[in-house]
């Protein structure tokens, strides 16, 4: 019998190489996705601590050519039974300061590769038994907010594309579910800058290790959406619209504010 495996992208570090490990503490192998050799280290860590066999590609997925030619090898050497559209791309800057190449890779990454990825690796996914996709997206998606602005759209398409191809895959082999993180600690800088933000930034921190391990536990259980903080989630909820985009614009430009005067 072929031995299955989960396809991770971004997965070099932070929450891909959680999820990543997460997977394996469930003996599941992954095909981790990055754009460096430091997916190839992480991939070795993986394999020695949780005797797993998953293996490491570097690839731009932002760059058409490359995608379409890792997702075909992918299709002729092994059967997938997940996809994790982790690779993404955020931050925060003035429109008018962001340049073109900027706002185009966060389109590239987090709309572009995410759907051509899905739609390459779904005849795999559909020859298995069950298999699934999880779309990493964010509670940004539910806040029109100044200084991310193409960021919070990119995450809005992912929630609706996912929300979309659950309907269309319904019946189907495949369960498809999108994940709401709210701010990580992926580091101590990016924790140190969140919580600049203050109160909100803070509340809504979490590690990439309880994030990972919340999305993989809930997508296997078939979850829509997979809410990592649901208080946090619920403020945004009630919130009127109007009030939530303009709090957090201010949220955002008193960071940024922080961050050029340091």
């Amino acid at each position: 019998m072929n031995r299955q495996y989960a396809v991770v992208t971004g997965a070099s570090r932070g929450l891909g190489k959680e999820l990543a490990i997460a997977l394996a503490q469930r003996g599941i192998s992954s095909i981790m996705i990055g754009t460096n050799s430091n997916v190839e280290t992480a991939c070795s860590e993986i394999n020695q601590y949780y005797h797993t066999h998953s293996v490491a590609f570097i690839a731009n997925l932002c760059q058409k050519d490359e995608l379409l030619a890792l997702a075909e090898k992918i299709n002729q050497d092994y059967e997938v039974f997940m996809l994790v559209n982790n690779a993404g791309m955020g931050g925060s800057k003035a429109f008018t300061d962001a340049d073109t190449d900027y706002l185009d890779r966060i389109i590239q990454l987090n709309v572009r590769a995410t759907s051509l990825l899905t739609h390459e690796l779904m005849p795999n996914l559909l020859r298995q038994t069950k298999s699934y996709v999880l779309n990493i997206g964010s509670m940004a998606a539910f806040t029109a907010t100044g200084y991310k602005t193409v960021y919070p759209a990119s995450k809005a398409f992912l929630k609706h594309f996912t929300y979309g191809m659950r309907e269309e895959f319904k019946g189907s082999p495949v369960s498809f579910s999108y994940a709401s993180p709210g701010a990580m600690a992926t580091n101590p800088e990016v924790s140190a800058r969140i919580e600049k933000q203050g109160f909100l930034g803070r509340f809504t921190l979490k590690t990439t290790e309880a994030i990972a391990e919340k999305c993989i536990r809930q997508t296997l259980r078939g979850k829509k959406h997979i809410v990592i903080n649901p208080l946090s989630y619920f403020f945004s909820a009630i919130i009127p619209e109007g009030i939530k985009n303009s709090l957090m614009t201010k949220i955002v430009k008193r960071e940024l504010t922080s961050v050029y005067n340091n």
